[in-house]
């Protein structure tokens, strides 16, 4: 059994973008957990856009 396991979870969040308005987004986060259970810390977030391209939540300014 491994300590410490990689796990990546999908689901829609609401964002806002200026050009479009509100938005809901499939943002993926990665995330270490400790036995499969305890989150440690989020690697990695990123989202797929309205014209399925891929992109760093940390690169868009969509909260207003």
């Amino acid at each position: 059994m491994k300590l410490i396991q990689i796990k990546r979870k999908t689901k829609l969040e609401n964002r806002f973008a200026p050009k479009m308005g509100r938005v809901q987004a499939k943002v993926t986060y990665i995330k270490t957990k400790f036995l499969g259970i305890i989150p440690l810390k989020t690697l990695h977030k990123y989202r797929e856009t309205y014209y399925g391209e891929v992109k760093d939540c940390q690169e868009c300014v969509l909260a207003k």
